[in-house]
């Protein structure tokens, strides 16, 4: 990628270019630097002279083909819509449910359930103050949640994103459901959309329930268990949306995604496993900032340098290997608590950015969830930007619109040195494993976001409504969806304790100690006992409680 371009014979090329540069001299002057994000300059025009063409074929080729810059399939989006995979956790199971249906119907094509904190605490709703139950997710406990949650769904026709950190309860309780209603798990199809644990270890530490080397175990055990019993299951999606809104720029958020997903394959063929009887079923999973160039040319970039681990580092002859599938999601981080009504031209400009950079799905936020879980009206706006963008600004007819532009294609190139640096300086401290045990990762993106802050506070890096175009707002009328009604609280929490009391204890028991036994057995597969507790009726917490008593429980390594 260090080539210099092909001087093209392009007649009155180079007298025209220096007029322009005197003009632009003139009238501009010596102004401040210009950079993006990633900390890579910007000039004011691209020219051939920045990209040649003559390497179309080595840097672009063409959807579906090595190096798959412009897309892993043949027909994008042209052929397969991107999914509208909005990510939905409200209340208690009875309001989820209401709450999905009306979100299929406004034209979401996917499920996505956000459980309640106390969910991704590892913690039964009992366990803790009810005041906070139900206020960013969804309370799902036991399968008998699950089966609510679900009712009336087509779960064997539609496809389910789970936020389901490991030991992923919330994917054994939708196999228990799949079981009750005869459906065969083979049909069941989605992604355990939390399932990376070194992105939470890093900069998600709700999410990180288990010690290091425990999570390490389980997420191998969990693969191996959902490749041979729910074939059509993406078991791990490799987060770069964590680290990228803790301050990662989008080039070391995007390296250290990759890093990732390079651990979690080298962990699998040490397991031995063939990496192309896994790695079709990875899937990534990417924040999308307001950076709008700098995003698309990280998303082309990655999917490039993706298609070449998989096949020169990781040995993989299947191209669905090489195939980078990744969901995207707008940031909330740029999202503004002033003037909220401007996220909604933020979103768009996000979702923009995505569709071009080629997602296989994505989730618009809505304009208020900078107060709180969505209320009906913003969601259903956050939806609509995606039908808009699709059917009216009809973003999907061109396949990689922006390929060929000089400066995408330079940006995308530079976007890929930046990536491949950080890539070597992980390899260089033992791998992704190893540089965040050691902190090295952390500082990376600690020293990143304070960068990006002084730039905020500096008025370098307008954002308007906070630092730059002011104004009086009576936020009154951005008023956060209430709370869950105290009588739903108290009602789940009466379900629970007869949900307890009406179970099979003895099958209880003999499930959890069956767990117990396989988290201290080299030879058994933590998962498979997973989903057989949840299935005898143990809980969600019950599960956590075993494991974080045997494998240690989930402590961040915090940097100061």
């Amino acid at each position: 990628m260090n080539q210099q371009p092909m001087q093209l014979a392009l007649p009155g090329f180079e007298r025209a270019h220096a007029t322009w540069r005197q003009q632009y001299a003139a009238q501009i002057g010596d102004r401040d630097r210009i950079y993006n994000r990633s900390g890579i300059d910007i000039k004011p025009l691209y020219t051939p002279d920045d990209w040649d063409s003559h390497r179309y074929v080595e840097d672009l080729g063409f959807p579906g083909q090595a190096p798959m810059t412009r897309g892993i399939y043949a027909t994008m989006h042209r052929g397969r819509p991107w999914s509208q995979r909005q990510l939905v956790g409200l209340g208690v199971p009875e309001d989820y449910n209401a709450r999905l249906k009306g979100m299929l119907a406004a034209g979401a094509s996917a499920i996505s359930l956000i459980p309640c904190n106390s969910v991704y605490r590892g913690v039964d709703i009992d366990e803790v103050d009810p005041l906070i139950l139900g206020t960013c997710g969804t309370i799902v406990n036991s399968v008998q949640d699950m089966d609510i949650c679900l009712r009336d769904i087509p779960i064997d026709k539609i496809s389910t994103a789970l936020n389901d950190p490991l030991p992923f309860t919330l994917l054994a309780f939708l196999l228990a459901v799949a079981k009750r209603r005869g459906i065969p798990w083979s049909r069941i199809t989605g992604t355990s959309n939390q399932s990376d644990y070194i992105s939470h270890f890093v900069a998600n530490h709700m999410f990180f329930r288990i010690a290091l080397a425990g999570s390490r175990r389980i997420l191998v055990d969990h693969l191996q268990f959902t490749n041979k019993h729910v074939p059509n299951w993406n078991p791990v999606s490799v987060v770069g949306q964590h680290m990228q809104q803790a301050g990662a720029t989008p080039a070391q958020a995007m390296a250290f995604t990759l890093c990732t997903a390079i651990q979690y394959a080298e962990d699998c063929m040490a397991r031995g496993m063939a990496p192309d009887s896994f790695l079709p079923r990875f899937t990534f999973f990417f924040d999308l900032s307001i950076s709008f160039f700098e995003e698309i040319a990280k998303l082309r970039a990655g999917r490039r340098v993706w298609s070449r681990l998989t096949r020169d580092r990781l040995g993989a002859t299947d191209s669905r290997s090489w195939h980078f599938k990744f969901h995207a999601q707008t940031s909330g981080v740029d999202l503004t608590r002033q003037q909220p009504l401007n996220n909604i031209t933020r979103v768009t400009v996000q979702a923009m950015a995505g569709l071009l950079g080629g997602l296989q799905s994505l989730h618009t936020d809505a304009y208020d969830e900078v107060f709180s879980t969505p209320v009906a009206e913003a969601a259903r706006v956050a939806v609509s930007t995606q039908n808009i963008l699709r059917d009216e600004a009809r973003l999907a007819d061109v396949i990689d619109p922006l390929g060929g532009s000089y400066y995408m294609e330079t940006l995308t190139n530079q976007m890929e040195q930046e990536i491949e640096k950080i890539i070597v300086q992980i390899d260089d401290t033992g791998g992704m494993y190893s540089a965040v045990e050691s902190g090295l990762v952390q500082n990376m993106i600690g020293a990143s976001a304070l960068a990006f802050q002084e730039r905020v506070e500096r008025g370098e890096q307008k954002i308007v409504g906070v630092n730059a175009f002011q104004a009086d707002e009576d936020s009154a009328r951005h008023a956060p969806l209430e709370r869950p009604e105290p009588a739903a609280i108290e009602a789940q929490l009466a379900r629970l304790k007869a949900f307890k009391a009406a179970r099979d204890r003895a099958s209880v028991h003999a499930a959890l100690d069956a767990l117990v036994a396989a988290a201290n057995s080299e030879n058994q597969n933590v998962f498979k006992h997973v989903v057989d507790a949840a299935a005898a009726g143990a809980t969600h917490g019950e599960i956590i409680g075993v494991l974080r008593r045997e494998l240690g429980f989930g402590e961040p390594l915090v940097i100061v």
